[in-house]
């Protein structure tokens, strides 16, 4: 079985992340700031508490392991969210090359999903409270696309992914690459659970290296 080391492991999506390997057996080191916020007990399970913008402690966490997960996000109510987001996911990106780890997947935003040839987050009626963290996104996304190094993959959520989705885990999704997936009703919406399992199973199938794909209903 294959080990990963996951970042952000204690934040919204990265803890539904963290039971969906363990609940399929995956052997997994958890990172975060503060790892005393994990409750879960398990023997597959490792945490460590790591400041992401120190390369030389990074790497040396990611060294033995198969894959990075990164569900890295400094924080939405974050003032500086934009420079600490490109800062740390650059710094993670230079940490599991110099680890030696060849396969990255990183978790990004739905704003860099194009409807109509133009990028969400660039719409006039995008969230200004969420708009930095999401350029953010987008253009780590736009750097991403050049690195050669890495077997990496980003995933970017449905448009509604959120707290209030009561749907849990169904295991059941239907995927897309640069455009959102709508349902019959015209949405694109997902529960984290379901984000979760649609990450794994990347993971395990890996259908889409070097570039983005998304999930929905």
């Amino acid at each position: 079985m294959k080990k990963v080391a996951l970042i952000g492991a204690t934040g919204f999506v990265g803890s539904h992340l963290l039971q969906e390997l363990l609940d399929r057996g995956y052997e997994v080191t958890a990172l975060a700031r503060s790892v005393e916020k994990i409750q879960i007990k398990n023997d597959k399970l490792k945490t460590i508490a790591v400041d992401v913008t120190n390369l030389g402690a990074l790497t040396e966490v990611l060294k033995g392991n198969d894959i990075v997960l990164s569900a890295y996000n400094p924080g939405w109510t974050n003032p500086n969210i934009y420079n600490d987001f490109i800062k740390g996911s650059e710094t993670i990106q230079q940490a599991v090359k110099e680890a030696g780890v060849k396969r990255y997947v990183v978790i990004g935003g739905a704003g860099s999903l194009y409807i109509d040839g133009k990028q969400i987050v660039d719409g006039a009626d995008f969230p200004a409270s969420i708009k930095p963290g999401a350029t953010a996104a987008r253009d780590y996304l736009n750097e991403l696309r050049k690195e050669t190094g890495l077997d990496w993959t980003m995933f970017s959520p449905a448009i509604n992914m959120h707290q209030g989705i009561k749907t849990g885990r169904t295991g059941k999704y239907r995927l897309g690459t640069e455009e959102p997936v709508f349902d019959k009703d015209g949405e694109s919406i997902l529960s984290v659970e379901d984000l979760a399992v649609a990450v794994v199973d990347e993971l395990e199938n890996h259908k889409f290296p070097r570039q983005r794909f998304t999930a929905a209903y």
